[in-house]
């Protein structure tokens, strides 16, 4: 599928989007377009064919000049009047981010998150399917967990290669994160999502996505202290607004 296909006119006449079969984005707009797709989506659910910039970038939570920027470094300029094409536009994101290709996924770790995670139905319909589970402890081998059974971490290698696997996801302790890491990058695995409170050290081809759930509570945690301590100053200011500036321009 090439990208120069996916190029829409823009509103200054036939601007094709002439940009390579595929796009070297800055990191920022690649954070930024799973979050036009899913918005894309509900549009799409809920009926509609087109939307404005503005329209779009209120669904996603971004001003329209930084959705603008993101989406021309796509080839798509929209057209004057009448907004981008929704499906066209959720065809040339997913081509982009690699969801025109099934996205085979191991996950290490059948605790409480991994079986929250296993049974998570937002990864297959979004083209991503966790097709093998994975624990050290023998207790838990053999489980059956949404339809799959937990496999020993040991047969890692031999199910990676017959499953193909494209993405591991950790979902261990601290203290085992690092271990499976070396052993998923020794079985081939190149793109990680890693769910342990830990930094992993991995060899410069490899990808890792770190989600630290008690770091965006702290976060969180702090914003709460932030506005207390401003709705307390002398004059009592106060700190809503204050908060709504900082968030829209970080």
């Amino acid at each position: 599928m090439s990208q120069q296909r996916h190029g829409s006119t823009s509103g200054n006449g036939d601007r094709a989007g002439a940009v390579p079969a595929f796009p070297d984005l800055p990191e920022a707009t690649i954070a930024r377009l799973p979050e036009y797709l899913r918005a894309l989506h509900n549009l799409g659910e809920g009926g509609a064919d087109t939307i404005s910039s503005e329209g779009l970038a209120a669904a996603a939570g971004v001003n329209s000049a930084k959705l603008r920027k993101d989406l021309s470094h796509l080839g798509s300029y929209g057209t004057r009047g009448v907004g981008y094409d929704v499906a066209l536009l959720i065809e040339q994101i997913e081509y982009v981010l690699g969801l025109d290709q099934r996205r085979a996924v191991g996950l290490v770790g059948v605790g409480n998150l991994g079986h929250a995670l296993a049974g998570y139905d937002g990864f297959a319909s979004r083209g991503f399917k966790i097709v093998a589970l994975f624990d050290a402890d023998p207790a838990k081998v053999g489980e059956r967990i949404h339809g799959l059974v937990v496999r020993h971490i040991d047969e890692l290698p031999a199910v990676a290669a017959e499953e193909t696997l494209a993405i591991g996801v950790i979902a261990t302790p601290a203290g085992a994160a690092q271990a499976v890491a070396d052993e998923l990058v020794a079985a081939g695995v190149t793109s990680i999502l890693n769910f342990a409170p830990c930094v992993l050290s991995v060899p410069a081809n490899v990808d890792v996505r770190k989600v630290d759930l008690a770091i965006e509570l702290q976060i969180l945690s702090f914003h709460e202290h932030r506005k207390a301590s401003l709705t307390a100053l002398p004059g009592g200011r106060s700190a809503t607004g204050a908060g709504n500036q900082e968030a829209v321009g970080s």
